[in-house]
Formats: structure tokens, sequence, C-alpha cells
């Protein structure tokens, strides 16, 4: 039977109306990103996850988002040419969505409600509010990068914080350890 996280609507960074029927059977990444955070340079190492591991059925998917400090003003063309001038992005992004609140996107409303626990959640949290940030409520995302690990069957199985680098080794492990099951 099919999972419910592959008929929900979403648009292609170019416009172009799809769902995530193409990566059924894949472990995917699914990452909400921006191009103006401190984070962004984890662009490069998504890239590289992707480039390592797409060739096993992985897929890192980038959602831009402006729902923290307005970190994504840009248009989604402006994010692509971003993405792909200043870091080399060649795994499919999207049309920008709402993450968190009351307009959230129904693909990031069922990730939260799959799994509402982001592991490693508190450390963040307490430096946004050093930056005087109030985070966001738990389930919501709490910020850019925030990734969920999604199995070949459609089931969310990890959720990492944003400041939990792509190239850490338990995301990495827990890459691998999906990869491993067929």
């Amino acid at each position: 039977m099919p999972h419910p996280l592959y008929d929900i609507a979403l648009n292609a960074i170019d416009g172009k109306p799809t769902t995530l029927q193409a990566q059924a059977g894949e472990v995917l990444l699914i990452v909400n990103v921006a191009s103006k955070c401190g984070l962004t340079p984890q662009y490069a190492g998504l890239e590289k996850l992707y480039a390592d591991y797409r060739e096993r059925g992985f897929a890192v998917l980038g959602f831009p988002a402006n729902d923290f400090a307005g970190q994504e003003p840009g248009s989604d063309s402006e994010i692509q040419s971003f993405c792909t001038s200043m870091f080399g992005v060649s795994f499919p992004l999207y049309s920008k969505i709402a993450v968190t609140g009351p307009d959230k996107h129904p693909l990031y409303a069922w990730l939260t409600a799959a799994q509402p626990v982001t592991e490693d959640r508190a450390v963040m949290e307490e430096q946004l509010r050093g930056y005087k940030i109030e985070p966001t409520p738990a389930p919501e995302v709490l910020w850019n990068f925030e990734k969920f690990l999604v199995d070949r069957t459609g089931k969310v199985v990890r959720r990492f914080a944003p400041d939990t680098l792509p190239d850490a080794e338990k995301l990495i492990a827990a890459i691998e350890q999906e990869l491993a099951k067929n």
C-alpha cells in the first residue's frame, strides 16, 4: 500500500506541481533550508551526502522556508541560483513553503506529527535564547536545517536538530543503517 507521504502535493523549485512519488523506495533526508542563515554552509555538506549516497538509493530534499528571522527572503529562482552557484547543489529543491505555524505546509504537518521529537533539541534552544530568540514550541520545527530521516517505506525514523551537521557521525550512521535495509 502506498504511503501517504508520497501523495502530498508539492511544487518543485521551478514551480511545477509534483509529489514525492519518484522518491518512493529511497532513503530521504528532508531538510528545511535557508540562504541567509548561520547554518547555510550546511548546503555543502548536504550536497556531499547526496553525492556519496545517491547511487545507493538516497536523496536529500531541500525545502526553502522563510519561517525563521526572515532568513530565506528570495524567490524560488533566486534560491535555486544561490544554491547552485554558491554550493553546487544538485539535490532536489522545492518551492518555498512554511514549515511551522498556522500556514505550515501539509508535508511539514505530516513530518512533525510522524516524528514529534527532535534529537538534541535543547542544545539549539539554548543557543537561540542566547541570541534573544524564543524557540518554537515542540513539536514544531526549531530552526532552519532541521533534518527528517525517512526510510525506504516512507516512515520517519529520526529527526535531527538544525545544528546537527551533515557530516555528524550519528547522522551518517543513521543514513547508512537505513541504506543497509532492503
